[in-house]
């Protein structure tokens, strides 16, 4: 268990929860229909499932008994001492309707009992799988590599995580009971039919085929609208989640009118895709209605002269009128029960396909304990590009000892970031390797690897929550002490004091409410309290100005004693006292060495230094 408060101080208890705990094979829902692959999904569950199944066939059989009881009463009424109920020794007539009354107690009691059992039954499984199956899904996104990312939006990602599991909780919700209930209806009423009067029930029964039949043939029409639904869904989440994103840039812009426009065009197709499904499921019910018509009337009408001709009781021919209504009319509702069972069938596929992408980034089978790290990282041969394009990194070799600050410098495109990427294994290298402390980084476990690298990035990324939140951010079990100690490292306590709430205060979305230079120090906190044998700043202080980036400095001094530390720059007075420095350009490295010797060299970073010290100049 994972402890944190919330913005209102109250503990916060988060499960650790992966991907692989789950009994689930997906290798099981390869080349499945999405149906089977559901109910495969929620086998586990399997006991609630009969649970809820018996309910709703017990819930239907007390449902069809009224009709029963009515028959009972015409017989009742109609033959008196004569009537079924008298044979078993009740003369009295008031008798007879006093146990008709009693049994119709009984028997809506039951029938309410057991609707609310299922109902309860039925929505609890729904919210049980639909659980699971978003943590699942959720926990196996997080392992794919971050070029599957780079390659969608996070708005679709949302609508299958969100929007698509839900439609699997509206089918399980109602859809299952009523395929149930509509078998239980069919075979009862069907077999008392052929009990009763074999002549009539033929006629009964006769619209079935085609009302079955009818299904099939609308179910082949839905399933390609309603996966067209689904994916225009997914592109207007899309949208909607990149302007949300993108508020400010919209708003400096003034291009709120467009982006009404775009929301506009998105949320048409999604409409009319909509409308198309729509069209074909409501026809469903009107052409059903005309089938349900020929077999009550043949039912009335027939039945009627059987009673005339003395071949069939009063009592039973009100009891298959009533019944003939109630066996067809459910069918009625396959049409809403398709329409929920062709949508869901479209977010399970959706869902699945991505529980199916592979995990491209080995795990690792090497444990590598944090305290053991020592932290000395080489490259050899290294060569990475993104996609089909050209190599970011060439042939790049480069040893960094156990304990020593490296300074990269370059040019942006220059290949700086992409290292980081490939130590933290975000991306897999191409050709080469990468050894940290003489093992290769792809065969040590993946968690321990990342666990003994700090990371400050220049794209700051701070959570919605408190500072103290965002501070103890993966050291959930550090104290608040703690926090405040990383804090004062970090140059942050002294802003963080003076904060509404201090280190309670609310950061808001993307850490909003801060400056830029804020979110890097509260990021630069993060980092210390980590504790990292490893760590890697990459423009660490792009964001803070010349006073706070000195006062960082002194801090970065004694947090990089005994570290391997990495510093990623632009402004090169951040980095003139690493123990060497490395200028790449193109991919590859161009110069190396320290400070003053890159500047008795007089090449590429002796002509940045000059650039940067001549602009010093001026602004001073």
């Amino acid at each position: 268990m994972l402890y944190n408060t919330d913005a209102t101080g109250h503990d916060i208890t988060y499960t650790k929860l992966n991907y692989r705990d789950f009994t689930l094979s997906k290798k099981t829902f390869q080349s499945k229909h999405p149906f089977l692959r559901l109910l495969n999904y929620g086998s586990s569950y399997s006991i609630q499932i009969w649970q809820a199944a018996i309910c709703s066939i017990l819930n239907k059989i007390f449902d069809l008994a009224p009709p029963v009881l009515i028959g009972a009463a015409v017989d009742v009424v109609v033959k008196q001492e004569d009537s079924l109920i008298a044979q078993w020794g009740i003369q009295d007539i008031f008798g007879q309707l006093l146990i008709l009354t009693f049994l119709s107690l009984i028997v809506w009691g039951l029938e309410s009992i057991f609707q609310y059992a299922y109902e309860l039954l039925w929505r609890s499984l729904a919210q049980n799988i639909q659980h699971d199956l978003r943590i699942e899904t959720y926990s196996h996104l997080q392992d794919l590599e971050l070029a599957y990312f780079e390659e969608r939006s996070t708005g679709g990602l949302m609508a299958i995580l969100n929007d698509d599991i839900n439609q699997l909780e509206r089918f399980l919700d109602v859809g299952a009971n009523e395929i149930i209930q509509v078998s239980v209806t069919v075979i009862i009423i069907g077999g008392a039919f052929f009990v009763l009067a074999p002549s009539v029930a033929w006629w009964a029964v006769l619209p079935m085929p085609f009302i079955i039949g009818g299904s099939i043939v609308f179910q082949k029409f839905l399933v390609p609208r309603y996966a067209e639904v689904r994916e225009r869904v997914s592109l207007l989440s899309g949208q909607l989640s990149n302007n949300l994103s993108g508020i400010t840039t919209i708003k400096s812009f003034t291009a709120e009118a467009y982006e009404v426009g775009r929301i506009s065009r998105e949320s048409e197709a999604y409409k009319i895709s909509n409308r198309q499904a729509i069209a074909f499921s409501a026809a469903f019910v009107p052409l059903i209605r005309i089938i349900i018509f020929i077999g009550f009337t043949a039912t009335l009408l027939l039945g009627g002269l059987e009673v005339v001709a003395g071949r069939l009781a009063v009592g039973t021919y009100s009891v298959m009128v009533f019944l003939t209504q109630r066996l067809l009319w459910p069918l009625t509702r396959l049409g809403q029960t398709l329409d929920l069972y062709q949508r869901s069938m479209a977010s399970t596929n959706r869902v699945m396909n991505l529980l199916d992408t592979p995990i491209t980034i080995s795990p690792g089978n090497i444990a590598l304990p944090v305290e053991s790290v020592k932290g000395e990282l080489e490259l050899e041969n290294v060569t990475f590009a993104y996609g089909k394009n050209s190599p970011v990194v060439k042939n790049l070799s480069l040893k960094i000892p156990a304990g020593k600050t490296i300074g990269i410098v370059g040019s942006t495109g220059s290949g700086k970031s992409t290292i980081v990427k490939l130590l933290l294994r975000f991306y897999e290298v191409q050709s080469g390797r990468i050894a940290l402390d003489g093992m290769e980084i792809n065969q040590i476990n993946l968690q321990d690897l990342r666990r003994a690298i700090g990371l400050v990035s220049q794209d700051v990324f701070l959570f919605h929550g408190t500072v103290a939140e965002n501070i103890n951010y993966g050291s959930f079990d550090a104290t608040l002490p703690e926090i405040i100690a990383a804090a004062k490292i970090a140059e942050a306590d002294d802003f963080i004091n003076k904060l509404p709430r201090g280190y309670d205060t609310i950061v808001g979305e993307r850490g909003q409410k801060l400056s830029g230079g804020q979110r890097q120090r509260i990021a630069i906190a993060r980092a210390v309290l980590k504790n990292p044998p490893i760590l890697i700043l990459d423009e660490a202080t792009s964001a803070v100005d010349n006073e706070t980036e000195a006062a960082i400095q002194k801090s970065l001094e004694k947090i990089t004693q005994n570290r391997t530390t990495i510093a990623i720059a632009h402004r090169l007075s951040t980095i003139r006292n690493a123990d060497c420095i490395y200028v790449m350009e193109y991919g590859k490295i161009v110069e190396f060495g320290r400070h003053e010797e890159l500047l008795e060299s007089a090449g590429i970073y002796a002509s940045l230094w000059r650039v940067q010290s001549g602009l010093s100049s001026i602004i001073n």
